[in-house]
């Protein structure tokens, strides 16, 4: 009977320090695959997926609202906020007219593409961006294939801050934006 108390016991004892050595992982940055912002957003590791920092940002050619087709790399030289959103999207919709104020006020110093994802029918996206007066450049990724299987753009709005070198340079950013927060992003770029 002791024998088997004591076993018994032993096995509850080694039972809990897996679980507490399992479970109770120290909660440093290092460790941390997502980090929430201030404005609620969510700031991605590479360990999430997706490209990392300091990798060069996949080159992609899809077309604008008005049909013509623009490449990543012709920006090369540039600091280009990526950004993949949908019209349907609540927090899309909320960083929307952030993004048109950052664009109004500093256009020439960085590119903005709105890749617009995972919709059906484009005709909604530009519908939701001429009822809304947005001036930033759209491009549609009609099959999702830049944003979702490139880019890894799991949840929408999902951002990346790409320098002049062509080369991701912050964490994605998944969730909307402030101005405030592009600001930031564009002065960090080189």
């Amino acid at each position: 009977m002791n024998k088997r108390i004591i076993g018994v016991s032993l096995i509850v004892v080694l039972i809990g320090i897996f679980l507490y050595s399992t479970f109770n992982k120290p909660n440093d940055e290092k460790n941390q695959v997502a980090q929430q912002t201030d404005n609620g957003g969510v700031i991605m590791s590479e360990e999430a997926g997706g490209i990392a920092v300091g990798e060069v940002a996949p080159d992609f050619e899809l077309e604008n609202l008005d049909g013509e087709k623009v490449k990543l790399s012709d920006l090369k030289g540039k600091k280009v906020i990526l950004n993949f959103w949908a019209s349907w999207c609540p927090p899309c919709k909320k960083e929307m007219p952030e993004m048109q104020t950052f664009y109004e006020k500093h256009h020439k110093d960085i590119e903005i593409l709105a890749v617009n994802t995972s919709e059906k029918s484009p005709k909604n996206a530009q519908q939701f961006i001429e009822e809304n007066g947005f001036t930033f450049p759209i491009l549609f990724d009609k099959d999702s294939e830049i944003g979702g299987e490139t880019y890894k753009a799991i949840a929408l709005p999902t951002t990346y801050f790409i320098g002049t070198d062509g080369v991701i340079q912050q964490e994605r950013k998944i969730g909307p934006m402030t101005y405030e927060y592009m600001v930031e992003m564009m002065n960090s770029l080189e």
